[in-house]
């Protein structure tokens, strides 16, 4: 049973390391858990001054069980083991069952789908909130399209997501779970399938090159704005600055929808576990704010209005870790403003996120321009 207010399962990781040390500077008591206890105490050992916040490492077996009794007295658990799809639903089942709300990191479209079916409900009805995709490469962009949305009238949101740097282990893992599954943009408020051999060759702003994107699984963007009664249509398109590495990605699509989606499930998986492996196999160095930065852009339009929002940030990864302890701490202190299933922006509120991020010097003022 929890004696800490929030716990970090999958705290060993690139991103969990993240989250606690975010938790450390917002004064956060938590609890650092995971399937090996001395290497969430060697990560740990590393964060500069760990020592000034109330924190526990604890060992648990990933099943429903035993996370829900580690679980019980906490109020949020933060799951960072992904591939969601694969290993998130016993730590969403554990913590409905242990009530505590739930924040997660994924870029899987299909894990928002499947938990928005299998727990939305349930988590409404107890009051909680059920947030995956916490994060930079899904919350800035919608922060962005939230501060276009403030100008009433425009009802499609073109998103563009862009980062420099390389996936970690684990974001490398969840992206080819991601090559397997059907990726969707929304228009007129319905699910398209996308063709998952699309590509764009997109305007950068700030820039005089292009580059190139991907519609990267989907995203979780069409997924939040569904229902919303301001938008009808969501487009995405994202990747990293490094044309390079997006003509590998590309590469990998096709292979994948060649070789490895014809094989039994089974093979398959194993399949996608070995490429990804030989992609990324071990942790990045820490990021560095002058290489690592980030853009996200949304082109917002109606029928008789437009606008763009421009935000630039540095740090992908820490702004991650920052919004999911941002999000915690803002947990313990008041309800979400909506319980179930619910994005970031609409748990939180775009402006008051935008806050927490510019407080820690991780994104730029917004460059706004409205037309209408």
């Amino acid at each position: 049973m929890a004696d800490k207010p929030v716990v970090v399962y999958g705290a060993s990781g690139y991103t969990g390391r993240l989250v606690c040390e975010y938790l450390r500077e917002l004064n956060v008591p938590f609890i650092a858990a995971g399937r090996d206890k001395a290497r969430i105490q060697e990560v740990l050992d590393k964060v500069p001054g760990i020592e000034t916040v109330d924190h526990e490492v604890v060992e648990v077996e990933h099943a429903v069980g035993p996370l829900t009794e580690l679980f019980r007295g906490a109020k949020v658990v933060s799951n960072m083991v992904g591939p969601f799809i694969k290993h998130g639903p016993e730590v969403v089942q554990a913590a409905l069952d242990a009530g505590c709300h739930y924040l997660d990191t994924t870029g899987e479209q299909d894990w928002l789908l499947d938990a928005q079916v299998r727990w939305g409900d349930g988590y409404a009805e107890r009051g909680l909130l059920l947030s995956p995709g916490v994060a930079q490469m899904y919350t800035t962009g919608e922060i962005a399209a939230n501060l276009c949305l403030e100008t009433p009238g425009l009802d499609t949101l073109d998103i563009l997501v862009l980062w420099k740097g390389f996936p970690t282990y684990a974001s490398t893992q969840t992206i080819f779970t991601i090559l397997t599954a059907d990726w969707h943009y929304l228009e007129e408020n319905e699910y398209r399938r996308w063709d998952p051999h699309t590509t764009f060759e997109v305007n950068v702003p700030g820039q005089h090159q292009t580059a190139l994107a991907l519609p990267w699984g989907g995203t979780s963007h069409p997924v939040w704005f569904k229902n919303d009664p301001r938008v009808a249509t969501c487009k995405v398109a994202g990747g990293v600055f490094d044309r390079t590495v997006m003509a590998g990605v590309v590469e990998t699509v096709k292979m994948v929808e060649e070789k490895i989606k014809p094989l039994p499930p089974e093979q398959r998986q194993a399949a996608l576990a070995e490429v990804a492996a030989s992609v990324q196999a071990g942790m990045p160095p820490r990021e560095n704010p002058r290489i690592n930065t980030s853009l996200d852009s949304v082109h917002a339009s109606g029928p008789l209005g437009r606008a763009h929002c421009v935000i630039y940030g540095n740090s992908n990864y820490k702004q991650t870790g920052l919004l999911q302890a941002y999000a915690a701490y803002s947990l313990l202190q008041q309800a979400p403003k909506r319980a179930g299933l619910a994005s970031a922006c609409q748990a939180f509120g775009h402006r008051e996120l935008l806050g927490a991020l510019r407080s820690f010097g991780l994104v730029l003022e917004p460059e706004l321009t409205v037309r209408h």
